[in-house]
């Protein structure tokens, strides 16, 4: 059974939009930063610890920290009029157009070398003079403890068992009713720094930050890494902002990947579809790291093999599908009950249940990732190797058992067709690396088993009479997974199921041609994945429908709805898991891996074939 929300502690808020907010970060946690200047989302010091301002989960009684142009008490806070990322840094600039002036805030976070996390925000005077306010109210343990506040040395501390913040500014200031508040005059060319070091409440003071150096060295850190990257065709601006934000959820100590920076946001307002993402998720990494290593990022690819063979390589057997950062396993799921969630959409989770679900897709997107990176020379796959055979026999020895599926359904297990196809595909994969010399393995046991799935497949999941290919076994039911198709080579692009399956799967779960469902949702009963309510269009999967048009010959189509898609990202260029047509909002965490990976992975692809489609046959 379903577990009812908790009850409402708080009335609901109607919050920003989440496509409002801007994302930093330091390769270790990250903020989210409103438009209107409030930093509503803050976990430190890693991405998966508890946060100190969880605000845009709440209210601002749950932890924020505003700095923007003062207005009277009880007018909302004025967005600002302009918003950029610095150049292809992950340094945003926010700009405010008031009657007395122009001010522009810098928001950072900067890489770690030595010291703790840190948020940096940079008040700078751009014309006339405007007064400005900081009010920093943070909530630690995720909104529900009030810090003791106090001033030592010049310094402001706010301090709750382990975390102690150090706030850093050449404003005076007071503190009321748990609040530290400044308010000041910014005139033109003036700047004023405030700086928020975490630091062990155990632990001393942390050193005062030198801002111009943070400022200089984030510039310099976010420029020289973006400029590795290799692709040069279409789009170019979205995929590299795509790819930064990518980065941006890697975990730099242990190349570790997230799969979003938050939890709970929800996939339906109102809605009980609210998930724990800040962990690794093997698929999410597989696939984040393909996008990565196709515009050359090495170092990354090397750090995740590390980090792949330290979280499985003792024990493979007993394959999970996430991880915390640092290769743990346990991250049991539990509900904040004194948390409303984002515009009430409670409950409010941390940890994930679904860590302990069989997903036999796994070993697949793993397997295909190590051979790409073997293929680009990145992590050749002799270093690999025990690894790879142990996710084939772990495939060898549960393909045939039903499984949760790819979206993580509690609404029990089924023979879901894609996981059969990703079990086929990790043994093709594998083939290919036995057909190099690479891997020594049974070549002709592999082939037979390949080729038993194959058929298994074909004859249980395939409808003739619809032409396609069903969610699973003995199923009417489509799914938007079904569009990986034509990625996995499991039948020729020009085979009338395979496009028989594209078709249906555009038709029945995009009703306009470009958003797709994941699944069928009748929005008032518990549905086969064992939740009540709807859900958004997963834009990943929007993603995979523009691949397989293009993979099945219709370039043109779509490119048009790739293009479509670009449309939906916020103004910063970042997307977040889900988006609803009706509301034309994004819904879901944010920014979410998948969704940018989904973009890079498209343009990337529909780049390659317009390249052989204007390459010229030579004759013999």
């Amino acid at each position: 059974m379903t577990t009812p929300p908790p009850p409402t502690l708080t009335p609901p808020v109607r919050r920003p939009h989440i496509e409002d907010y801007a994302l930093v970060g330091d390769l270790q946690t990250a903020a989210l930063v409103c438009r209107d200047g409030s930093v509503d989302w803050l976990c430190l010091p890693r991405f998966d610890s508890a946060a100190a301002f969880a605000g845009l989960l709440g209210t601002d009684e749950h932890g924020f920290w505003r700095v923007g142009p003062t207005v009277p008490t009880g007018v909302p806070a004025p967005r600002a009029n302009r918003r950029r990322y610095r150049g292809q840094t992950l340094i945003v600039e926010s700009e405010w157009d008031t009657a007395t002036g122009t001010v522009r805030v810098l928001d950072l976070m900067p890489p770690r070398h030595g010291h703790g996390p840190q948020l940096i925000r940079i008040v700078e005077g751009v014309t006339g003079s405007v007064e400005m306010t900081s009010t920093l109210s943070p909530r630690v343990g995720y909104g529900r403890r009030v810090p003791w506040i106090y001033d030592t040395d010049g310094r402001t501390a706010a301090v709750s068992g382990p975390d102690a913040l150090w706030l850093d500014t050449s404003v005076p200031g007071t503190e009321k009713d748990g609040a530290v508040h400044h308010r000041f005059t910014i005139t033109a060319g003036v700047w004023v720094a405030f700086t928020l070091s975490w630091q062990p409440s155990h632990a001393s003071a942390p050193e005062v930050p030198d801002v111009e150096a943070a400022l200089t060295q984030t510039s310099a850190f976010w420029e020289t890494w973006a400029d590795q990257l290799v692709y040069d065709g279409p789009y170019r601006e979205p995929v590299i902002r795509s790819l930064i934000t990518l980065k941006a959820l890697t975990h730099a100590p242990t190349g570790g990947i997230v799969a979003a920076p938050t939890t709970s946001l929800p996939e339906e307002l109102g809605g009980v579809r609210n998930w724990d993402y800040r962990y690794v998720w093997l698929r999410d990494a597989a696939v984040t790291l393909s996008a990565l290593l196709r515009t050359g990022c090495r170092e990354e690819a090397v750090a995740w093999r590390k980090w792949l063979l330290r979280t499985l390589g003792g024990d493979p057997q007993n394959l999970q599908i996430m991880y915390r950062l640092d290769g743990r396993r346990d991250m049991p799921e539990r509900e904040l009950n004194w948390l409303p969630g984002y515009e009430g959409s409670g409950p409010v989770r941390v940890g994930n249940g679904a860590v302990d679900q069989l997903q036999l897709d796994v070993p697949g997107e793993v397997i295909e990732t190590l051979a790409l990176a073997h293929e680009l020379g990145v992590a050749r796959c002799e270093n690999t190797e025990g690894l790879i055979l142990a996710l084939v026999d772990y495939v060898r020895r549960h393909w045939r058992k039903p499984d949760d599926g790819i979206w993580e359904v509690r609404g029990g297990r089924r023979h879901f067709t894609h996981s059969k196809i990703m079990c086929w595909l990790a043994l093709d994969r594998a083939i290919r690396l036995a057909e190099q010399g690479v891997l020594d393995v049974d070549l002709r046991a592999l082939v037979s088993l390949r080729a038993e799935i194959h058929a298994e497949v074909c004859a249980r999941a395939y409808d003739p009479q619809r032409n396609t290919f069903t969610q699973s076994y003995g199923s009417t039911e489509l799914d938007a997974s079904l569009l990986l198709l034509p990625h996995t080579g499991f039948l020729p692009a020009d085979d009338p199921r395979l496009i028989g399956t594209v078709d249906a799967v555009r038709r029945e779960l995009a009703p306009d041609g470009v958003l797709v469902h994941r699944y069928p949702t009748d929005g008032r009963h518990v549905g086969m994945d064992g939740l009540p309510g709807g859900e958004g269009a997963f834009l990943l999967c929007s993603f995979w429908l523009v691949d397989a048009l293009a993979l099945t010959g219709r370039l043109d189509e779509a490119e048009g709805v790739f293009e479509q898609l670009l449309t939906l990202r916020s103004d910063l260029g970042l997307l977040a898991e889900e988006y609803d047509p009706a509301t034309q909002r994004q819904l879901g965490n944010m920014p979410q891996a998948y969704s940018m990976l989904g973009l890079a992975n498209s343009a990337i692809l529909l780049h390659e074939l317009r390249k052989t489609a204007a390459t010229p046959v030579v004759a013999a």
